[in-house]
């Protein structure tokens, strides 16, 4: 059995939330007040790590870590350990905000992750705490550098840019990829969730803007690198660095869509921008043991997966769960 949606699109890409919880309260992504899921509710390490087996018996070789903050699960080593030893897996990664970086560096790199992207949106402190309600940048440019030492190969920044707030911090961050060897994309922010600190449409900052400011002080080539995610990549001639766009507002990317998510209370989310999901974990505790049930739940789910996303109805956001909860 292999994934295959209804519009012929192979699935193999997994992205897994390990947490819904995080130390940040980042502006386009959470409430400043949040709940969060009750232990029981949450996948156990064990669960997660038999779902990222039963997906890549059926053809996953790419799966993501993400959260929330990943790595504020306790004992999160042990399941990159197990992850990465799963046979014809050809790459795992994670995605987090990078204040625990300096912490599990080491252990990631041994446990054979390759690639990590941390998420940063301005370079200027002050503005980070703004925007991340409780971060501090030092904790992150540590963790970054810690990551580097440790030999983690290839490092990507994330930063969603809002037209209002972060935008002359652009170039700066194009300029600290360039000089620390680090790869970027820069985010559309994704409407998931009701936000209070801004208007998303008056923020909005589309990626043709961003691409030009940069162009007005580097030359950008196209090119056709690929890292089996939404990204489309630029580059400046005679630089490795790879400069990204994630345009899920003005460049479409759904027709190419190779991705599914686990959330960590266990739903299996077919499209980031519509609600169609399917309970793994319901169905991993009422038929524990038994994953040819679970694998054949999951290919029969992949008929619901959406042509593409709809993140907007009448102009309104119609997706009211926040990113945290499904997964980065």
């Amino acid at each position: 059995m292999k994934l295959t949606d209804g519009f012929g699109r192979n699935i193999t890409y997994l992205r897994l939330s390990v947490t819904d919880r995080c130390n940040y309260r980042c502006v386009y992504c959470m409430a400043e007040d949040m709940t969060f899921l009750p232990r029981a509710q949450v996948l156990s390490l064990e669960e997660s790590a038999e779902i990222c087996a039963t997906f890549v018996e059926l053809g996953v070789d790419k799966i993501r870590i993400t959260g929330g903050e990943p790595l504020v699960r306790r004992d999160i080593d042990a399941l990159f350990r197990q992850v990465g030893q799963l046979p014809s897996l050809r790459e795992l990664t994670l995605t987090t905000n990078g204040s625990y970086l300096a912490k599990y560096a080491s252990h990631l790199h041994s446990a054979g992750v390759k690639r990590i992207n941390v998420s940063l949106d301005t370079l200027d402190p002050e503005q980070f705490q703004e925007l991340t309600r409780f971060g501090q940048l030092q904790e992150v440019l540590d963790g970054i550098q810690a990551a580097r030492a440790a030999g983690i190969e290839r490092i990507k920044l994330n930063a969603v840019i809002l037209k209002n707030r972060n935008f002359s911090q652009v170039l700066p961050l194009v300029e600290f990829a360039l000089q620390h060897d680090l790869d970027i994309s820069f985010i559309e922010e994704m409407p998931l969730g009701q936000v209070s600190e801004h208007g998303r449409q008056e923020e909005f900052c589309a990626s043709a803007d961003i691409r030009e400011l940069i162009q007005g002080r580097y030359p950008l080539l196209p090119t056709a690198t690929t890292t089996a995610g939404p990204s489309r990549y630029w580059q400046i001639p005679g630089r490795d660095n790879l400069i990204g766009f994630i345009s899920p507002h003005s460049d479409n990317f759904c027709s190419s869509c190779n991705r599914i998510r686990v959330t960590a209370e266990g739903k299996l989310i077919l499209c980031l921008g519509n609600e169609h999901s399917l309970d793994l974990k319901a169905i991993m505790r009422r038929y524990p043991g038994e994953r040819e049930r679970l694998k054949a739940a999951i290919v029969a789910a992949m008929g619901n997966k959406p042509e593409k996303h709809h993140f907007y109805e009448d102009d309104a956001p119609q997706i009211v769960r926040f990113m945290n909860s499904t997964g980065g």
